[in-house]
């Protein structure tokens, strides 16, 4: 399986469009009416101004400072880069915004300050400490960072956390337990070698020592060799307090009888003559990035009794911040905490051993492609295990309780965690589990409109992201042009072109397509021209030859026309039970809306049979179906004949035992809000409706077209189901994302 890659215009593109950056600031209050306006601001802002004067700790009740935290740079230490300078580091503090928000719905600002001074920096960030719930410290070089933080903590009454330092700290402290746990070994026994004295490497031996690891047992080396007492050269007082008494003078020395090792240093310090000088069961983290000290393979040749973890997602055992600042800080937001302690981050590390250590749920082992369970090479959990958000957050909060940090204790924790749970948006573990799925699959996909730029830069990023191979229709000198205005001159030789003139299949396809038109008042000429010439037929015909595994069509043409031309080689028509399911995401909410693209008016049966298809795309996605008939009635009132098949609708499925909950006809706010369903204590659904069923084509396409208008709702779809082959046909203005979307649900077979 390739390894996905981008190009540095794709990266580029990514933070340019639609709009430059990564995030927006919405309001999340009404803000149409005059009314609103003087609530929002003066007069009747002055309320709660005077409220906080009064009783400052209320600042949390009336304004986001409970769920707001300042990612904070200089830029002296970016990423692998180095010294960027503030301006330069902007775009990863941006990025650690959006992860705070995508994994443990924390809203977060990005603040890059131009100084190199650590005086002017704890000033500057002191004085913005009223704004904040939390500081989030990010790239700053060593020693300052220390300095920095230290101070920041004893001036500050709100968690400071320097993530390069405790965020990799806690996630290898996780590890580490369950790796001595797998090895039948206790912390306190056990000789570290730690090969990297900067922020990342001091803060882990720092955190490991305060969970037992003995100072005798912890040799810390940089790139002058082993820190031993009495050592004068490249020393400064975080390296001298981990400086032990002992006669190693090497990395090579140290690590003969070592039972750990952690690397935060360079590509390539350890060796497998290292590795084998190791104590039984040894536990090697690498986590140089973005190559480790020694990878996984090279440390196993040597020694099959090796646990490893590196810093790579592309290998077992990755050792993740993600796993932990964004649950480190919504556990101390919730709690009003007045700092993150070692107790906290201790907490932290414990409840994700813990995690790893359970059965892990179905959805994550589909959304990495394979069964992930507790053992060396799964001693770290998933970063996007669905449970960590409502696992670690209340393990941080009560150790924020009980050393007395926090300013408001949790009364109710199963409260709590049920709040968690809700926070978290399923449409992002669902398009991950899709990804993931597709990248297992490896479909050959057929992008039909090759001589479109859209379709041209979602084949190559289908084929960067590692989904599978892209198979582009097209002419080589027409898709070489295209791909090279689009930046994209180097991708043409990845993709391969097919078309009419090049293909060795054309008489084939062409005895096949005379065979099904020929009594539908085609003749030979006709066959040859739809085969040749029409790129949506000839895409058609490669698929049902199994020259593809999947099709992706119609941004350049109407869906229904490309319906048409579709048709003259599958049945994917009402008739033979094809639908068109298109997936409306908004807030958080998956909503499945049927049929937008094959009927016209269906009756009752045919409502019926679109019923049970988007049942089955709604499982494809990992949501369990609840429809509702859908119209402008609730259950017989007001009459209409409009209403009346979507009245019946229910009865054929009733009569024919489906496994799924169903009900109708109903209003969609009957359909998708809860309060307004216990009106109707009779209904059978249990929960909001996931599927609604319309009573027309045109009303399915005038709901799909308002909620992306008006409420800037993502639609993926519609979804072709009930076609023996998979195909998905994308709108007309879709984006290059939006037909990638597409090509990973053909891929999943989705429908």
């Amino acid at each position: 399986m390739s390894k996905p890659k981008f190009t540095r215009e794709e990266a580029l593109a990514f933070h340019l469009e639609p709009t430059p950056g990564k995030f927006e600031i919405t309001a999340t209050v009404p803000m149409t009416t005059q009314r609103d306006l003087s609530l929002a601001y003066s007069p009747g802002v002055a309320v709660p101004c005077e409220a906080i004067a009064a009783a400052p700790e209320t600042a949390y009740d009336y304004t986001n400072k409970g769920n707001l935290v300042a990612v904070i740079s200089n830029g002296t230490a970016v990423l692998g880069l180095g010294n960027l300078g503030a301006l330069g580091s902007k775009p990863v503090m941006e990025g650690k915004a959006v992860l705070f928000k995508r994994f443990a719905d924390v809203n977060s600002i990005d603040i890059e300050l131009d100084t190199e001074d650590p005086e002017k920096f704890i000033e500057a960030v002191r004085l913005m400490g009223p704004t904040f719930g939390g500081i989030n410290l990010e790239d700053i070089k060593a020693p300052e960072c220390f300095i920095i933080e230290q101070r920041l903590k004893e001036v500050m009454d709100i968690p400071v956390f320097h993530d390069d330092q405790h965020g990799t700290a806690v996630i290898c402290a996780a590890g580490l337990i369950n790796a001595l746990h797998l090895s039948g070994k206790k912390i306190e026994d056990v000789k570290i070698v730690l090969n990297g004295a900067g922020a990342a490497g001091i803060a882990c031996i720092e955190l490991l020592k305060s969970m037992g690891a003995r100072h005798e047992n912890c040799i810390v080396c940089d790139t002058r060799g082993v820190i031993y007492q009495g050592r004068a050269d490249g020393m400064n007082q975080w390296k001298s307090a981990h400086a032990v008494k002992t006669e190693l003078r090497s990395l090579e020395e140290a690590m003969v009888g070592a039972d750990v090792f952690l690397g935060v240093s360079a590509k390539g310090a350890v060796t497998q003559e290292m590795v084998k000088s190791m104590a039984k069961d040894p536990v090697i983290f690498a986590m140089a990035n973005p190559d480790p000290e020694i990878t996984p393979e090279e440390a196993h040749e040597v020694r099959s009794d090796a646990i490893v973890a590196t810093g790579r997602s592309d290998y077992p055992n990755q050792v993740n911040n993600v796993l932990g600042f964004p649950y480190l800080f919504r556990g101390a937001l919730d709690v009003h905490a007045r700092a993150i302690n070692d107790e906290m981050k201790i907490a932290c590390a414990e409840a994700l051993a813990r995690l790893a250590r359970e059965d892990v749920p179905d959805e994550v082992d589909m959304a990495y492609g394979r069964k992930m369970s507790f053992g060396r090479d799964y001693i770290i959990p998933a970063p996007f295990d669905p449970r960590l958000i409502h696992t670690i957050p209340p393990a941080v909060a009560r150790a924020c309780m009980d050393t007395g940090a926090a300013r408001r204790p949790i009364v109710d924790m199963e409260a709590y965690e049920l709040t968690l749970k809700s926070r978290m948006d399923p449409t992002a573990s669902m398009l991950r589990s899709i990804n993931a799925r597709a990248r297992a699959a490896q479909a050959r996909m057929i992008f039909a409109e090759g001589d479109d730029p859209k379709v041209l830069r979602a084949a190559v990023q289908y084929q960067r992201a590692g989904f599978g191979e892209a198979l582009v229709v097209g002419r080589e000198a027409d898709v070489k042009a295209k791909l090279e205005a689009s930046g994209l001159g180097d991708a043409v030789s990845e993709l391969q072109i097919v078309n009419a003139a090049n293909t060795e299949h054309l008489a084939e396809y062409k005895a096949f397509l005379y065979k099904r038109l020929q009594r539908k008042g085609h003749d030979r000429h006709d066959v040859h021209r739809l085969a040749a010439r029409d790129r949506h037929v000839f895409a058609s015909l490669m698929l049902a030859h199994g020259h593809g595994d999947g099709l992706v069509t119609g941004a350049t043409r109407k869906s229904s026309h490309v319906l048409d031309l579709i048709n003259h080689v599958f049945d994917a028509d009402a008739e033979h039970g094809a639908v068109g399911v298109t997936a409306v995401m908004h807030k958080g909410r998956v909503v499945l809306i049927a049929d937008t693209l094959v009927h016209e008016w269906p009756d009752e049966t045919d409502l019926a049979n679109i019923a049970e298809r988007s049942a089955g795309v709604a499982r494809h996605l990992g949501l369990e179906p609840r429809v509702a008939f859908v119209s402008f009635s609730t259950f017989g009132y007001p009459r209409s004949e409009r209403s009346e098949k979507m009245h019946l609708a229910p009865n054929v499925l009733e009569a024919r035992g489906v496994d799924f909950e169903f009900e109708g006809e109903m209003t969609v706010d009957v359909a998708l809000n809860l309060q307004a369903q216990k009106s109707y204590p009779f209904q059978r659904l249990t929960g909001p409706a996931n599927i609604l069923v319309v009573p027309a084509r045109h009303s399915a396409s005038i709901s799909v077209k308002l909620m992306q208008e008006m409420a800037g709702a993502t639609v993926i779809g519609p979804i072709l189901a009930g076609v023996d082959k998979s195909i998905q046909i994308c709108s007309s203005t879709s984006t290059a994302n939006d037909i990638l979307n597409m090509a990973v649900l053909a891929a999943c077979k989705v429908g």
